[in-house]
């Protein structure tokens, strides 16, 4: 077993860096980190956010991956609101926005990602918001009220988590999408469409294959500009998806594409240098290919893996990708990635509100989507492991289980 970092910097302050010091402490990592993170909070998790916390269901305490009291170890430093500036990978020494020089024997990067930003004409008006931190929802509350005009600008998961809690909360919302359907990106036409009936059937309105042009108003919103007509706004929020966070490791001298480059055991191209969660890129054997993941299942298993790691283990990251949405009652959980699939088979009605998707490529199964269907998301998923072929009839039929269908032939069979 390799020898242990005697001191551990992590940059980031996320649910990647959070759990990381879970696992080292679990692990009974002997020696001195220090975390940098440029909130003034402990690590958290993000998906509440546009969903019980936004809705004010929950308490800020409630986001903490741990509380306060976990960080009061002698061995461990959180630095909350400073910002690291540059990495000194010769002098293994962080350089941070208030001119201190942390030094290294190891480096964890877990910088996450950035939303993405409309840079169109009144774009920096008052009301205009983005989702991706406490901050923000504590900007977007006080201007979330009944009767408040919300336009929510993109379809995708946050977008539509949006919609549904600002109906909840007696909001009157317009999400306006460029593309034909919603969650495009992501799933089949028919679980777009199921989407869209549910959040119509709510109150939401929608302007899909509409570009928004820019904003009206003097120093506030008033209404945003589309290729389908104006929008009447008093609050707007853009989710237009999220870029990752690769500057400083760039700058840096490390391999970035589309997220910072890491292998099977999170270690980066530079020396001692590991990196975590959304802003990765990173090889995953049982898909065959490389991606960048904004999701929770990968932040917190590349984090178990980069501190195995760390303690001299040397632990390969290899699952299939998971991730959850919740929109009103519904639950939306989705295994594996469905991206080049040929063929989906749907099992169960989705006028019965619980039902599933899965999606196929030369007969193997590549992914599920679940709606109120935990089951078949758990017994879908080591079939996409394994990359299983099964009958599409015998798929089809909502009353069989999933893990009792015969499997013609498994990946490289």
């Amino acid at each position: 077993m390799q020898d242990q970092p005697e001191h551990i910097a992590v940059v980031g302050a996320g649910h990647a860096a959070g759990q990381l010091l879970v696992s080292l402490r679990q692990r009974n990592y002997a020696g001195r980190i220090t975390l940098v993170g440029d909130e003034s909070w402990y690590p958290y998790q993000r998906p509440p956010l546009s969903k019980k916390f936004l809705l004010g269901e929950l308490a800020v305490e409630r986001l903490f991956v741990k509380p306060p009291s976990f960080y009061d170890d002698p061995g461990l430093s959180v630095r909350r609101g400073e910002e690291v500036g540059a990495i000194d990978t010769g002098a293994k020494a962080l350089r941070t926005s208030r001119g201190d020089v942390v030094p290294y024997d190891s480096l964890v990067l877990a910088t996450g990602a950035s939303p993405r930003r409309l840079g169109l004409p009144g774009a920096d008006l008052g009301g205009i918001h983005y989702l991706r931190s406490i901050g923000d929802v504590e900007a977007i509350r006080p201007g979330l009220v009944p009767g408040c005009r919300l336009t929510v600008i993109g379809a995708g998961y946050i977008g539509l988590e949006v919609a549904a809690v600002a109906r909840m909360l007696g909001a009157r919302v317009t999400v306006v999408e460029k593309l034909e359907r919603v969650l495009s990106r992501v799933v089949s036409p028919a679980v777009s469409s199921f989407y869209e009936v549910e959040h119509r059937a709510q109150g939401v309105e929608f302007r899909l294959g509409a570009d928004v042009l820019g904003f009206d108003g003097s120093r506030r919103v008033a209404a945003v500009r589309t290729s389908a007509g104006p929008v009447e706004a008093d609050l707007v929020i853009v989710g237009i998806g999220v870029a990752p966070n690769t500057k400083l490791a760039a700058t840096a001298g490390l391999a970035t594409d589309d997220g910072i480059v890491v292998d099977t055991r999170c270690r980066t191209t530079g020396e001692a240098i590991f990196a975590i969660g959304d802003c990765t890129n990173h090889p995953n054997p049982l898909l065959g290919r490389r991606l960048r993941l904004e999701s929770v299942h990968n932040a917190l298993e590349q984090a178990k893996t980069a501190a195995a790691n760390l303690c001299g283990e040397a632990l390969e990251y290899a699952q299939i990708p998971w991730f959850w949405s919740d929109q009103y009652d519904l639950k939306l959980q989705i295994a594996g990635i469905s991206e080049g699939y040929d063929q989906t088979v749907l099992r169960g009605d989705p006028a019965s509100r619980s039902f599933a998707c899965l999606y196929l490529r030369q007969g193997r199964l590549l992914a599920v989507d679940a709606i109120n269907r935990a089951r078949d998301f758990m017994q879908a998923k080591p079939l996409i492991a394994a990359g299983a072929v099964i009958d599409p009839a015998l798929l089809a039929d909502a009353n069989s289980a999933l893990q009792d269908l015969p499997v013609i032939s498994v990946r490289d069979s």
